[in-house]
């Protein structure tokens, strides 16, 4: 019994030794035309620099180029009025005027205030009072909204005045 198992495992093996050759002799048939390759490596051109021809003109990113163009400005004739950078802030300079909200009025002592919010703050503001980031200057207030007069720069360098106004806002409940 020995011997027919012996027998038995001796064909088994030698069966599964051709169904590989048959699969290598398959499979080198189908691999005879393949050969890697490789692509040539691109040729890489020479550096060429390019000279820099712009060493005497004005560097635009530098504010240089901004206080040559505002003293051109100023020299042709512009000039208007100039803010004064010298005087002490007042809290409303510090909000966009976008960002401030007239919410109402009040009458004290026959002067007219009007009541702006900025933020989470409420401000009681005069006629003379300054509010916004362009120097804004309040000229009247009425029941409806507060009129102002900013000075902000033109392209030239020089102030010009402008006027805006904030008005007033719905109270939403």
């Amino acid at each position: 019994m020995n011997r027919t198992l012996a027998l038995a495992l001796l064909v088994l093996l030698a069966a599964c030794g051709e169904e590989q050759s048959e699969l290598k002799q398959e499979l080198q048939q189908l691999t005879k035309d393949l050969r890697g390759k490789v692509e040539p490596l691109p040729q890489v051109k020479p550096y060429e620099p390019v000279p820099y021809k712009g060493e005497g003109e004005v560097d635009p990113f530098r504010p240089q180029r901004i206080n040559v163009a505002q003293a051109g400005g100023a020299a042709a004739g512009g000039g208007g009025r100039k803010p004064d950078l010298d005087r002490p802030k007042e809290p409303l300079e510090a909000y966009p005027l976008e960002s401030l909200a007239m919410v109402g009025t009040l009458m004290q002592k026959k002067e007219f205030f009007g009541l702006v919010k900025a933020g989470s703050n409420l401000f009681r503001v005069k006629k003379g009072n300054y509010m916004g980031q362009n120097f804004g200057v309040i000229t009247s207030i009425d029941d409806n909204q507060i009129s102002l007069k900013e000075l902000v720069q033109d392209s030239g360098g020089d102030w010009v005045e402008r006027t805006s106004s904030l008005q007033l806002q719905e109270v939403r409940k």
